[in-house]
């Protein structure tokens, strides 16, 4: 593990005015390109993937609410 991989990593919104869908609950562990989020927006899903392995430490955004970009909607420890 680098120094770059330490601390909580950060899944955010790519698009401006997106549905967000959790597919992995608070504290689920995860694998590294296993889907933590779907996203839609202009009737299109796009699945957002843990960057590493780890634990859903933090879900920031509501089922159903609309997700600015850049908003940050997990954290994995």
């Amino acid at each position: 593990m680098g120094a770059g991989d330490k601390g909580p990593k950060k899944i955010t919104a790519p698009c401006q005015k997106s549905h967000s869908h959790s597919c992995a609950g608070r504290d689920d562990e995860v694998q590294a390109g296993q889907g933590v989020v779907i996203i839609e927006a202009m009737k299109m899903q796009n699945e957002l993937k843990s960057p590493r392995q780890g634990k859903v430490r933090k879900l920031l955004v509501e089922e159903g609410a609309l997700a600015e970009a850049g908003q940050v909607l997990a954290e994995i420890e």
